[in-house]
């Protein structure tokens, strides 16, 4: 009796896959639908760009493995050292299967064209995003809970260092979340793997 709903489903897959090929959005092989805005990244099965607006990752990218990356950049071992602001020590580590919900911020006005602790220039409109401990460069999956919208980042810097946020999205990423208006707002943080190079 599961066969024809089965079926059904499966219909509904290709269908929704080949619709969001012809749009030029990424392909359902990796799970991912939306809005696609730049770079294109090897993920597991398919190619997942980042900044991708998805609806949920699939294939190996959680059950806990981390995700396949070709090519990737090297980590930056200047940033994977502890290091103390404000009085508070941070300790960076790997951390595959980190998953974390709390509290997002952005930045951009100010901090645009300054180095970023990976060495990268920061580019506030870029799809970016700073975490205090996470390896870098890495790819997290940010999904905004109040709206639902998610988005693949490239983590390339350290922050934010204020007390309950976990996470500072540049104001490129804030914008496709949802969040600039709000300036703040309670998301969930994914851990995907080593960023690959630019």
């Amino acid at each position: 009796m599961s066969t024809p709903v089965s079926a059904v489903r499966i219909l509904m897959v290709v269908l929704a896959g080949l619709s969001l090929s012809a749009c030029g959005t990424v392909g359902a092989a990796a799970g991912l639908a939306g809005n696609v805005a730049e770079g294109g990244y090897n993920i597991a099965a398919g190619t997942v760009r980042l900044g991708a607006r998805a609806t949920g990752l699939s294939g190996g990218s959680r059950a806990g493995s981390s995700v396949r990356v070709d090519n990737p950049a090297p980590i930056v071992s200047g940033t994977m050292r502890p290091y103390q602001i404000r009085g508070r020590w941070y300790h960076p580590a790997e951390d595959a299967d980190y998953e974390e919900v709390g509290m997002a911020s952005w930045y951009g006005p100010g901090f645009d064209g300054r180095p970023t602790a990976t060495g990268e220039r920061f580019d506030q409109n870029a799809l970016t995003a700073a975490h205090k401990t996470l390896p870098l460069p890495g790819l997290v999956e940010v999904t905004n809970l109040d709206n639902g919208r998610t988005v693949v980042l490239r983590l390339n810097d350290r922050g934010p260092f204020v007390d309950g946020r976990i996470i500072d999205l540049s104001r490129g990423a804030a914008d496709e979340l949802g969040l600039l208006q709000r300036g703040v707002g309670r998301v969930r943080v994914r851990y995907l793997g080593p960023a690959p190079r630019l």
